[in-house]
């Protein structure tokens, strides 16, 4: 018997919150939003491709906004190896 009164609390005291946070939002006070992974704001940074050298030693294309950088990835640390500003895409400059 004390074991379904402990439920019936439960149950109680989560309907309360969720009429608050209801209330809340309908007058405009609380805003929630479920978002997915990668969802809300643009990226402005990704790795284009990953070369793996050695099991510890890789080279990473990034992309962030508009340069294009090679990135040296060791066990030591990381370093730019060569950063360009691109106004064309070079998929489609001609070579």
């Amino acid at each position: 018997m004390e074991g379904v009164q402990q439920v019936l609390g439960v149950v109680a005291v989560l309907a309360l919150l969720g009429g608050s946070l209801w209330w809340l939002r309908s007058k405009g006070m609380a805003q929630f939003a479920v978002r997915g992974p990668g969802g809300g704001k643009t990226k402005s940074m990704r790795v284009i491709e990953r070369l793996a050298l050695t099991p510890q030693h890789s080279l990473y294309l990034v992309r962030v906004e508009d340069r294009t950088m090679l990135i040296a990835a060791s066990p030591g640390g990381c370093s730019i190896l060569d950063g360009v500003a691109e106004s064309v895409d070079r998929r489609t400059a001609p070579r």
